[in-house]
């Protein structure tokens, strides 16, 4: 629950913007959270406690797309707060169709996910289901919105118009170990579209950004193309990477995990880098903000 702390250094709009998202989850009566862990499904998962007192319940998915550091805290979580937490197994592998990676993989990943969280939800009698995305992804290509608007599931965060950088103030804000925390998606996302997925590169991709997380970079991405990684990270952290030791230890750690060679994308990270690669029409069709048009 929120303390009684000053914030003073928030503006009014902001905190009105909260108070209309509690009013907005109040009117739901009771919710099933799809919880991640990551920093937008945190902060829906604290204000849906905070309107809803205990007729809130968490759902996390387990894959191996998914981290097992991104379950174990999301289970943490759930535990320190006394919220009850579902764990439901998804598989995506075992879709149709999805190891192919076609270009609409999320589509059929959040279908096959949240008609199980609507299980889960009807089991436990929950009026609602909600998820954490916020206005920044409209418009993005994000196919897997399409599977939430189409199944009714309800976005509160995007429909009370809150951004990345507010979600993250307010998580600070409220003391949430989450405010801080790097942007993550998926595991399937580091594919090219068309190459097969397997359990095998999924490991490959995970171990690979472990392991630059424990060498103390932030926000990054490695991207997988067959054997060869492209690692994504911010820029400013270009010259600790470009050390000698720094460089050779992670192209050794990188063979050892299965990668032939081991590349630096100039660039930098970003979200979406897979869909550089899409037409302006592809692109459309998978953005929130046209399926409103």
């Amino acid at each position: 629950m929120t303390d009684n702390r000053e914030m003073g250094q928030l503006s009014p709009e902001l905190l009105n913007k909260y108070e209309s998202l509690k009013e907005y989850l109040k009117s739901l009566h009771s919710v099933a959270v799809a919880f991640s862990s990551g920093v937008d499904s945190t902060f829906l998962l604290y204000a849906a406690r905070e309107a809803l007192g205990d007729a809130v319940i968490a759902v996390t998915a387990s894959s191996c797309s998914f981290p097992v550091r991104e379950l174990e805290e999301a289970k943490e979580y759930c535990s320190e707060q006394g919220i009850r937490h579902f764990i439901c197994q998804s598989e995506e592998l075992k879709i149709e169709g999805f190891a192919q990676n076609p270009k609409n993989r999320c589509y059929l990943c959040k279908r096959e996910l949240f008609e199980k969280i609507r299980m889960i939800a009807k089991a436990e009698h929950m009026e609602a289901i909600v998820e954490g995305s916020n206005v920044d992804d409209n418009g993005d290509y994000r196919p897997g919105l399409v599977a939430v608007e189409e199944l009714g599931i309800k976005s509160p965060l995007r429909e009370c118009g809150f951004t990345k950088e507010e979600i993250r103030l307010l998580s600070q804000e409220f003391g949430l170990p989450t405010w801080d925390k790097q942007s993550f998606a998926c595991l399937s996302s580091r594919f090219p579209y068309g190459e097969t997925i397997t359990e095998e590169k999924l490991h490959m991709v995970d171990r690979a950004e472990q392991f630059l997380l424990d060498q103390g970079f932030h926000q990054l991405r490695v991207r997988i193309h067959d054997r060869i990684a492209r690692i994504e990270l911010l820029p400013e952290e270009f010259p600790k990477f470009m050390r000698e030791e720094i460089r050779f230890k992670v192209y050794q750690e990188f063979r050892k995990i299965g990668f032939s060679y081991v590349a630096l994308d100039l660039l930098g990270y970003r979200t979406g880098s897979m869909n550089e690669t899409l037409s302006e029409t592809e692109l459309a069709q998978g953005t929130i903000s046209t399926l409103k048009k």
